[in-house]
């Protein structure tokens, strides 16, 4: 016993070596919740005074830092888990020293994490048999990674229908392409669910021509491909992210410890131990890298419709840039917040190569795959928040154009698709990270703070709240 409880600490010691920025508080506090969801199974052989531990250091705040660099995502998050690990969790005997216990904020302030605790009022843990396994063996880190980036993309999926329809919308698009009939001719759910969708968002708008009771009027009768096809490409983002959702609800609350300890195994087997490899974070990879590529093409086909809002050429007589400068060629006006969107929408790109068709052997070819799930975890996160600033984008272009349509034509906003109107109601008595309104773009000033806000009000679903959209 003496011997495996050594064990125990060892491998929490020797596994803590990772490097990089601290992974995010919310990552560290979800992986927190999902090891004890694991561990509560109770195929994991471990007291409960572990599941009690890591609730109370989520209830009273001691965050361990968790570095970024490390789980391979296969024998679990190893070394992310084993720096959770080091701050609720000393050597046997009396000495409970300020070495080999990890860093961990409380309180806002980063300090060791036995002093963390301390200040928590919370005991660190001596390990028992089998227990050092149980904390580092699982996909706890790699799970929450996808969790909250899925959460966030399926907030930004239906934010950027409502952007969509905003801009379909200021380039006096054409209706026909979202009668019903066109989508249940194919059949796929996320596409027929996206084209409701948006017929919703831009019925009662007197700018959006055709529909099933009257004929186009203005030509050309068919819109583009980044138009036209949004709930083709949209749809299948939808469906995508559905499968997504399943694995990761799955995963979350699934027992990924190894080895597996089962009481009720067939009469007369001895061991109830069993080897398995539910550590292997297969599914977790692939779900990440879906989220990744469908959300990279959210950003794409939003990126053409703002090069569209922007080209005097393609948006219907709208001016140049989206400003109708007193002096031509003095502005700028949306030209920059397109190319940012064109930055952003490359480097997730490169972002959302798959991480789960790379692997690289490890122990001496015992573990001869992995997954790399918390890579592809922590590549889909940025490639959300990227995606989230490229919608923000879309939301202040097209709230320029409504309002330069409507001028155009001598209408007020009551021409609007009411959600379109709620919307621009929203933005407009929004400010700025500077403090300064969103207000309609005359002349050229510094767009960082505004296009700063408009991806805060995607991130935390504002622009649904206006559009009076339901929150995935």
């Amino acid at each position: 016993v003496d011997d495996a409880v050594d064990l125990s600490r060892r491998l929490i010691v020797s596994n803590a070596s990772g490097v990089g920025q601290p992974l995010p508080e919310d990552v560290v506090r979800a992986a927190m919740l999902i090891r004890a969801a694991s561990l509560v199974r109770g195929y994991s052989a471990v007291r409960p005074e572990l599941v009690t531990t890591l609730a109370a250091m989520l209830e009273r705040g001691v965050l361990p830092v968790v570095p970024e660099f490390g789980s391979l995502g296969a024998s679990g998050d190893l070394i992310p888990l084993a720096h959770l690990a080091l701050v609720m969790t000393r050597p046997a005997g009396d000495d409970d020293p300020e070495i080999d216990s990890g860093e961990a904020t409380f309180g806002g302030e980063r300090c060791s994490g036995r002093e963390a605790m301390r200040r928590a009022g919370l005991a660190r843990l001596v390990l028992g048999p089998k227990e050092g396994l149980a904390m580092l063996n699982g996909t706890s880190f790699s799970t929450a990674q996808a969790a909250l980036a899925l959460a966030d993309a399926e907030r930004l999926l239906a934010t950027a229908e409502v952007t969509a329809a905003m801009s379909i919308e200021a380039l006096a698009g054409f209706g026909d392409a979202f009668i019903a009939d066109i989508h249940e001719a194919r059949g796929h759910p996320g596409q027929i669910e996206c084209a409701a969708r948006l017929r919703a968002l831009l019925a009662g708008s007197r700018l959006v021509d055709g529909d099933r009771e009257r004929d186009p009027t203005r030509q050309p009768p068919q819109d583009a491909y980044s138009l036209r096809c949004t709930p083709q490409v949209l749809g299948a983002v939808r469906d995508t992210l559905a499968f997504v959702h399943r694995i990761v609800q799955t995963e979350i609350n699934a027992a990924t410890d190894n080895p597996l300890v089962f009481t009720d195994l067939p009469a007369g087997r001895k061991l109830k131990a069993v080897s398995g490899g539910n550590f292997h974070a297969e599914y977790l990879a692939f779900a990440s890298d879906f989220l990744a590529i469908v959300v990279t093409e959210i950003g794409n086909l939003a990126e053409r419709r703002l090069f569209r809002l922007d080209d005097g050429s393609l948006n219907r007589g709208l001016p140049d840039m989206l400003v109708a400068s007193e002096q031509v060629g003095m502005d700028c006006g949306y030209m920059l917040p397109q190319y940012l969107a064109a930055a952003l929408v490359s480097d997730c790109k490169t972002l959302a190569h798959p991480d789960s068709v790379d692997s690289i052997p490890t122990c001496a070819n015992q573990e001869d795959h992995v997954s790399m799930a918390n890579n592809a975890g922590r590549h889909a996160r940025q490639v959300v928040a990227n995606i989230e600033v490229v919608i923000g984008i879309e939301l202040l272009m097209a709230a320029q154009a409504l309002e330069l349509r409507l001028a155009k034509l001598g209408l007020g906003t009551d021409a609007l698709a009411p959600a379109s109107r709620r919307v621009l109601e929203m933005l407009r008595a929004s400010r700025a990270t500077d403090g300064r309104p969103i207000d309609h773009l005359k002349r050229d000033i510094v767009m960082y703070p505004r296009v700063r806000a408009a991806a805060a009000l995607v991130h935390e679903g504002a622009v649904l709240r206006a559009a009076a959209v339901q929150q995935p």
